[in-house]
């Protein structure tokens, strides 16, 4: 047995856990859960799941668990040994379980370093002017919205496209299916939820074979045509690593392609939105910002730890060890939560106070170890970038309506958010 951790965690009612979580997904719950994760750090820094496993609640604990090499991202073969047959055999579960965030090594090592250097600083560099030109294409729609109608949905209007222009034009994708993949997006990620009903994953399953449909066709006319791009590239390393095995490279680049396509969509999209909406709600701090534009980054660092896009992911244990005080078992489930671990009071001060200036706030919003987000300059950059136009061409930007969210627990989704001047 190992130690993991020194905080003691705290005998737990079941039905405190259950309340705090039926809450969570509530409309009031999505719009501010930060009370309710006090609530469930205040049962202790590992928290008994009521279907089993376990919440973890401490930065420290979050973080040890992230980068251990005894702690595993759940993968097919831990797929294979649950009992849920329902849950875990549905097939839109299955197919995210053949992407870069759910294999160990060595199959992970190997995929992931077939993607080379992906979004280091040469390459967002080189993005950069189509992400500058693509936002100032965008504020020119949303300032025609607010001209004809006095308000307008910067997650539909802006939000939501950017993300998809970037990734779309990196990959060469043909801007005519952006709008059928943030489609099919927002649909199959459903089966990536914490607890799934059977009519959420019934709609994943559809977009499923759409996803699965449009990503492989997509490979088939690039092989057929290749290019420049990155996606040929991928698929000529694919094919002389697998020469006499076209159907498995094949399917390594459908969830290559598929993963990095849909993974920078709705986490960048709600980073976009929440950033506007934690400015927009005071309107001295996107008035003090427009004055102070040298501190953008510090204010897209505030809200990824603030509100981070993810607020839950899940790993399984390698062996038997003791986390905090707490037996955790081999192939046992914890579920870090990002969420509550970037507002731990023992490594933020005041974390619920949103705080611009705040200089060194720790986050875990990016994840850590070999399963670091890909996308995270990127996301950065499209943040960045789109922060100071808006500044610049918006200075009297405000709310028109509270926000809206969709009722999830581990992928934040703000659905609309109305602004006017």
């Amino acid at each position: 047995m190992t130690a993991v951790g020194d905080i003691g965690g705290k005998t737990t009612d079941r039905r405190a856990v259950i309340s705090v979580l039926r809450r969570l997904r509530s409309p009031a719950g999505q719009s501010n859960p930060f009370p309710l994760y006090e609530e469930l750090r205040a049962m202790g820094d590992v928290v008994p799941a009521p279907w089993g496993g376990h919440f973890v609640t401490s930065f420290e604990l979050c973080n040890q668990i992230l980068r251990g090499r005894n702690w595993l991202v759940p993968d097919f073969a831990w797929l294979d040994r649950q009992t849920d047959t329902e849950r875990w055999r549905a097939p839109a579960t299955r197919e995210m379980f053949n992407t870069l965030s759910r294999l160990n090594a060595p199959v992970h090592t190997m995929r992931r370093r077939s993607l080379g250097r992906l979004f280091d600083h040469s390459t967002v560099e080189d993005m950069r002017p189509q992400v500058e030109a693509h936002v100032g294409h965008l504020l020119e729609d949303l300032e025609t919205q607010l001209r004809a109608h006095g308000s307008a949905d910067l997650v539909a209007t802006v939000s939501d496209p950017l993300p998809m222009h970037t990734i779309g034009r990196w990959l060469d994708i043909p801007a005519e299916d952006y709008a059928h993949i943030l489609d099919f997006t927002h649909r199959q990620v459903h089966a990536q939820e914490l607890l799934p009903s059977k009519s959420e994953l019934a709609i994943s399953a559809k977009s499923t074979i759409e996803m699965r449909q449009y990503f492989t066709e997509l490979i088939r006319r690039r092989r057929a045509r290749p290019g420049d791009d990155v996606l040929s590239d991928w698929i000529r390393h694919w094919d002389k690593e697998a020469p006499d095995d076209r159907a498995g490279a094949d399917e390594v680049l459908y969830s290559l392609t598929m993963f990095v396509t849909i993974a920078s969509l709705e986490t960048t999209a709600t980073l976009l939105s929440s950033l506007v909406r934690l400015l927009i709600d005071e309107p001295s701090r996107w008035d003090w910002l427009r004055r102070h534009p040298e501190h953008i980054d510090n204010a897209v660092e505030e809200t990824l730890r603030y509100d981070p896009p993810i607020h839950l992911n899940s790993r399984f244990s390698a062996e038997d060890t003791v986390l905090s005080g707490v037996p955790i078992a081999k192939d046992t489930t914890v579920h870090v939560m990002y969420g509550v671990a970037n507002h731990d009071p023992r490594v933020n001060e005041n974390p619920h106070v949103f705080d611009i200036l705040r200089g060194g706030g720790a986050h875990l919003t990016f994840g850590g170890g070999v399963h670091y987000c890909l996308g995270a300059a990127l996301a950065r950059l499209e943040a960045h970038t789109l922060l100071r136009h808006l500044l610049k061409r918006f200075p009297t930007l405000r709310p028109a309506a509270s926000p809206t969210y969709a009722s999830r627990m581990v992928f934040r989704c703000m659905t609309s958010l109305r602004v006017t001047t």
